[in-house]
């Protein structure tokens, strides 16, 4: 099953919902409004958006996530390295670390990935 698309403001929501899960919906609606400065029908219309795309359950008042965060971090990288490396992932490796030196660890688990892909 493939991982509905979560747009930046509905990940920071999630990112509230996969500390606090299982939540109320009017317990996240303080948390949203404290941490992302959001109206009471802001936050319900995510909830209702997500709910829509199969992101969250809102069942009986309490929220909980569909998908995990891990998931969620893989789609939105895949998608983006897609979009703006068109789908190279050494362009991507290669653009992340320009700006950024790698650690020898950062180094040695990058090879140690890439030849775990060789064995398959």
């Amino acid at each position: 099953m493939e991982t509905p698309k979560i747009f930046e403001s509905e990940y920071r929501f999630c990112l509230i919902l996969w500390e606090h899960e299982p939540v109320s919906s009017r317990h996240l609606v303080e948390l949203c409004s404290q941490q992302l400065g959001w109206s009471k029908a802001t936050t319900y219309t995510v909830i209702r958006r997500l709910s829509d795309r199969g992101v969250v359950k809102n069942e009986n008042t309490i929220v909980t996530a569909l998908i995990s965060k891990a998931q969620a971090q893989e789609s939105r990288l895949q998608e983006m390295v897609e979009e703006t490396f068109e789908g190279s992932m050494p362009a991507f490796i290669a653009a992340f670390s320009r700006n950024r030196k790698l650690t020898q660890q950062e180094v040695d688990q990058l090879k140690q990935l890439i030849e775990s892909y060789g064995e398959d």
